[in-house]
This record gives structure tokens, C-alpha cells and sequence, in this order.
């Protein structure tokens, strides 16, 4: 494992935006939540990972970058693990927007909108999120748990490695640090709270409209009832 890019900032804070912009100047893929989701091997190296035995190695074999958690969650662990990775600190403009987008979006599930997350995927994540002191559940407990996040970083990480970034910032401070131009194409500003949301009751819709059809399909495949 060799990350060119430690992304140390916490989930909502434009990491997908940052993967997407991250894979178009590194010309390699960058991790994120979102691998964990789409590959079902992903899921129980991260389990690992949380009980303490992690395999950086078969996480990141094919990745240049990690941004959002799970690898947050071991900012630590892999900023020692990689020194020639820029580390990039990606922030919201206050811990009031931090929250307010992650309530609405991640931590719904915690926060009473959603209750389709599978139970042990839930467990994992209070635990990959409880590394960095934040409770999807509790708003000033996690938005504490944020600042002081932010805090630790900068203290220990040494300035000449450190990029902070906010969504604002586009290009420009990810190509000074990489040492590439700023590409010829806008910053791809995406996954909002609303592009979430609308994303997140499209799935539950087309779920509950295939268990509706699974449910039909059985009964009009039953065994007709005697006479």
C-alpha cells in the first residue's frame, strides 16, 4: 500500500466530491464509503479493521486515495502508514452544517427517517464512527466529536503534509499540493443533502415495489386450495 492522497475528513464533508476530482488528477481510483457498499468483500476487512487487525495492504491494493470513512476512522493509522501521502483535512464551513447535512443523509437512520439499514451494517458503523468520538444519534456529542477531530488533526500532523479543503475551494488547492494542473473542466460538486435524500427514497421505492412483486408472484404461484 502506497496512498498518494490520506483524506482525513470526516463523512459530509464533499467527500464524494473529492473522490470524483481525486480520480481525475491521481488517474487512479480513490476509496470511500462507497466501495464498501458496491464490493461484499470490502465489508468484513473493515470489521477487521475495527477489532484490530487490519490489513491495509488488501484494503487499499488497488487504490491511490481514500477520502470519507471507514478510512477516517484511522486517520492515524494511515497518515504513519503512508509519510510521502499528502493529507487532506476536508471540512464544512461550521459543525452546525457538518451536522445538519450528516442528520439528514448518513445518521438518518439513527435520527428516526430511516430504518432500512441492515443491522449489522449499523453496528459496524456506530463503531467505525464511535473511533472518532462521534454518535450518529446524539447532535452535540457528535458535533463536539467533530471539532475536536479537526483540532487533533492539525495539531498532529505536521503543516508542510497538510491541506485543508472545503467545497469552495475547488481545484486549486488539490493541484498545488499534487503538483498537477488544474484541469479544464469544472470541480465536480456532487452528492448534495437533496441528491442524498432523493437517492436514498428512490432505492427505498424500488424496494418496496420488488417486494411487492416478489409477494404477488407468490401467491399467484400457490398451490390452489382443495375442494
Amino acid at each position: 500500500m502506497a496512498l498518494r492522497v490520506v483524506g482525513v475528513g470526516l463523512g459530509r464533508t464533499g467527500t464524494n466530491s473529492l473522490k470524483l476530482a481525486l480520480e481525475r488528477l491521481l488517474d487512479a481510483p480513490c476509496h470511500h464509503m462507497l466501495e464498501v457498499f458496491a464490493d461484499e468483500a470490502q465489508f468484513p476487512l473493515w470489521v477487521e479493521a475495527v477489532d484490530g487487525s487490519p490489513d491495509w495492504d488488501r484494503i487499499y491494493e488497488r487504490f491511490a486515495a481514500t477520502v470519507d470513512w471507514p478510512g477516517a476512522a484511522f486517520w492515524r493509522e494511515l497518515v504513519a502508514a503512508n509519510p510521502d501521502a499528502v493529507v487532506l483535512l476536508s471540512r464544512r464551513e461550521s459543525a452546525d452544517a457538518w451536522w445538519n447535512s450528516a442528520v439528514r443523509t448518513i445518521f438518518a437512520p439513527w435520527n428516526g427517517e430511516d430504518g432500512s439499514l441492515p443491522q449489522e451494517f449499523r453496528f459496524a458503523l456506530e463503531r467505525l464512527v464511535g473511533r472518532n468520538g462521534v454518535d450518529p444519534g446524539d447532535a452535540e456529542v457528535a458535533k463536539a466529536a467533530y471539532e475536536a477531530h479537526l483540532a487533533a488533526v492539525r495539531a498532529e500532523v505536521p503543516a508542510d503534509r497538510l491541506v485543508e479543503w472545503t467545497a469552495g475551494d475547488g481545484w486549486g488547492p488539490l493541484c498545488a499540493a499534487l503538483g498537477v494542473p488544474v484541469p479544464d473542466e469544472p470541480f465536480p460538486h456532487v452528492n448534495t443533502t437533496d441528491e442524498f435524500r432523493a437517492r436514498r427514497a428512490a432505492q427505498a421505492e424500488a424496494a418496496a415495489e420488488a417486494e411487492t412483486g416478489e409477494a404477488e408472484t407468490g401467491e399467484a404461484g400457490g398451490e390452489p386450495g382443495g375442494h
